[in-house]
């Protein structure tokens, strides 16, 4: 038995509610928070359960304030969960001198390197800690779990899945940091989490395990838009695409013609997403 999440607002929301929480977290070592949706469904019996990574510098409330998720998620019967994107307030020299290292960007891993290994263990949190929160304390069914994310946590979806096959029934993104190991964003992350040995970076790098799987996840759905300004640098989709068709894990790879990087973007096509895990979740 854990403790009871405290909440700290709740809102009607398409004959649902949304509720914000807080938790000690004993992964991360202090205080994380996470939203949710929960469907009219749930109160008559316990519904899959879908899971949002937001990326740099968001919050447990982006999501759920910018995606449009909730009036579909109503519909289809599917339980939100959104998280915060890294721990708070550890104190540690550096943690909040970029947005793109430290708070608000904890990329979705197990930190290794002193300091970040007492508290930045997001890997952990995000597959054992708050599942097993949420089936405790919400009406969610665990065997019916699904995940996506967008940029860092369209990275942290696709690694959550691979690192943990069977688990997660639907798997998709917006705008993925695919390959990490090979983009600035996920240098710095990963020397900075995970140390100089450029090895152990392959297990928080999709198109890596990707490659190196014995099984297949279910199929993928990834959208990309061409305007978004950091699609070359960053995010190379192309390369997703590449160890998928080397594989034969199933992908679908979307791209849109002038969609950037944010909200507007996601927004458009995330009724396509929900509708997308819920053939799988509700099936």
């Amino acid at each position: 038995m854990t403790a009871a999440p405290t909440l700290l607002s709740q809102h009607s929301c398409f004959d649902g509610t949304v509720g914000f929480y807080k938790h000690v977290s004993e992964a991360c070592g202090g205080d994380m928070r996470f939203g949710v949706f929960v469907p009219p469904q749930a109160r008559e019996r316990k519904v899959p359960v879908l899971y949002y990574l937001a990326g740099l510098t968001c919050t447990e409330d982006t999501f759920l304030i910018k995606g449009g998720a909730q009036r579909v998620a109503s519909e289809l019967g599917v339980m939100l969960v959104a998280l915060d994107t890294s721990p708070r307030g550890a104190g540690y020299a550096g943690e909040d001198a970029s947005w793109d290292f430290g708070v608000g960007a904890g990329f979705y891993l197990d930190a290794t390197q002193a300091p970040w290994s007492a508290r930045y263990r997001m890997g952990t949190y995000v597959t054992r800690e708050l599942p097993a929160l949420i089936a405790e304390h919400f009406p969610a069914r665990e065997d019916r779990e699904g995940i996506f994310g967008h940029s860092m946590g369209g990275h942290g979806a696709l690694v959550c899945a691979l690192r943990n096959p069977g688990r997660y029934r639907s798997v998709s993104a917006f705008a993925p940091i695919v390959a990490p190991m090979r983009v600035p964003w996920g240098q710095k992350a990963f020397k900075g989490y995970l140390g100089e040995d450029t090895a152990t970076w392959r297990e928080y790098d999709a198109t890596e395990l990707i490659r190196s799987a014995k099984t297949r996840l279910p199929p993928l759905l990834v959208d990309q838009g061409t305007g978004d300004k950091f699609l070359q640098e960053q995010l190379k989709p192309e390369l997703l695409k590449e160890a998928c068709e080397a594989t034969g894990q199933p992908l679908t790879l979307r791209i849109h013609d002038g969609y950037d990087h944010g909200y507007y973007f996601i927004s458009t096509f995330m009724e396509d997403h929900l509708r997308h895990h819920a053939a799988a979740l509700n099936a």
